[in-house]
């Protein structure tokens, strides 16, 4: 099953879409730290103490987050995956975190990752269960958002397990009411869609009810690689933008048994799709490959670029696809990836990327994967070769230039040393 998360601000229903975007969240993609996929449902703290889901790898990945340049590079918030509650509400029928594991209870854990200067994630599902087991919301919205608020959680992961498929859009509509009655925004990550993918096809009712939703098509792009195998879908184009994006999931950046080329495919393609980077890694312990590119300057300004733009497919030949994104001040984003997953690097000609005709007369090209180079101004004709390894991506941006611009631009990139073209790019 292909994972299409819907990331919404929590909103009046009786608003229009614009009015929804006034509280300032998700205005670029959510940018965090999720425990699914690096840590599961690890409860073992007995016998692993330091990887199970306790209230101590939330405050050591907060801690890392910030003195490891996590949140400089705009990673802010902590997120709690399924697991995390007892299996009894309290007495008054409130969600309770896991007494020993969560000894300090959530709202110690949201006020330390606070004073770090991040944000907290939680999890909850529509049903009556989570997937892993644990109590679910149905029948308690108003309970469960109330208690979020109080405990001072900013973002809820909703999921869609252990519900009938048919009352699925009137949970999901309801939790929404509840968290905007609390009077606190919350980000809302909001798994309707992808739960009704096996019985219809995204219908209007989700239009009247959320601001953005998915209408994903059934294709997938193919890596070597059996997590983005199943997870990357494409979007429907117009879908995303400023106050809502569409999420294939967690970025696995870091994690085991990934090349480095299929590392950077990911982060590429997550840039272009305006997808959330939401790692699920361990930060306490990561490559500084992995690293570097996950806190890479240029591609999350890709990510979070203003114009608020989804990117698409917009090509496919000889086992390449070419995914480009529009970014402000005219310029492009293109990714170009090599789908074989044998064999040695292989030749692109840049001049095949379909929004090469930005190019005329002249643009400027800056080459991010899979390693940062200025190719200068290039021209329609240009016979520049991408070389891309087998799994993985080159990523790029365009920058249109007119005529009088390109003469002064040539003159002054001739007088210039290289550290100085370095210092004047970045």
């Amino acid at each position: 099953m292909c994972r299409a998360v819907l990331l919404l601000v929590v909103f009046s229903l009786s608003c229009p879409a614009a009015e929804a975007l006034d509280n300032g969240l998700a205005l670029t993609p959510t940018m965090g730290w999720l425990h699914w996929e690096r840590f599961m449902c690890n409860i073992n703290c007995d016998k692993d103490p330091d990887n199970c889901i306790s209230e101590k790898l939330y405050m050591q990945m907060a801690d890392v987050m910030v003195k490891e340049g996590w949140k400089d590079a705009g990673y802010e918030y902590v997120c709690i995956d399924d697991c995390w509650p007892s299996h009894d509400r309290d007495a008054k029928g409130r969600l309770q975190a896991d007494p020993r594991r969560f000894p300090g209870g959530i709202k110690k854990l949201a006020d330390y990752v606070h004073s770090k200067g991040l944000k907290l994630g939680i999890y909850g599902d529509v049903g009556k269960n989570t997937c892993a087991g644990y109590p679910g919301s149905l029948g308690y919205y108003e309970v469960d958002a109330q208690t979020f608020a109080d405990w001072g959680v900013d973002l809820l992961k909703f999921d869609g397990c252990y519900m009938n498929w048919t009352l699925l859009g009137e949970g999901y509509v309801n939790m929404s009411k509840a968290l905007n009655k609390t009077g606190k925004s919350i980000l809302y990550s909001c798994e309707w869609p992808l739960y009704e993918w096996p019985y219809q096809k995204v219908s209007d009712e989700h239009k009247e009810y959320l601001f953005r939703y998915n209408s994903l098509p059934d294709e997938t792009i193919r890596l070597m690689l059996c997590y983005i195998k199943e997870h990357f879908c494409t979007s429907s184009f117009p879908v995303a933008g400023p106050g809502g994006w569409n999420d294939p999931d967690m970025l696995v950046i870091g994690n085991f048994g990934l090349s480095h080329d299929q590392q950077e495919s990911q982060m590429a393609l997550w840039a272009i799709m305006a997808a959330p980077l939401l790692m699920s890694n361990d930060l306490r312990n990561i490559c500084p490959r992995s690293k570097k590119l996950l806190q890479n300057k240029l591609i999350i300004d890709i990510s979070q670029d203003s114009l608020g733009k989804q990117g698409s497919l917009t090509g496919k030949f000889d086992s390449f696809e070419i995914w480009e994104r529009p970014l402000s001040e005219k310029r492009l984003a293109a990714a170009v990836l090599n789908k074989q997953e044998i064999g040695g690097p292989r030749g692109f000609v840049i001049r095949a990327i379909p929004g090469w005709k930005m190019c005329d007369p002249k643009c400027n090209v800056t080459q991010i994967l899979p390693e940062y180079k200025e190719m200068g101004v290039q021209t329609p004709k240009s016979n520049i070769v991408l070389s891309v390894n087998p799994s993985g991506t080159a990523l790029l941006t365009i920058t249109p230039l007119s005529s009088d611009f390109t003469e002064m631009y040539k003159l002054r990139w001739e007088d210039l040393s290289v550290k100085q073209k370095h210092a004047t790019i970045l």
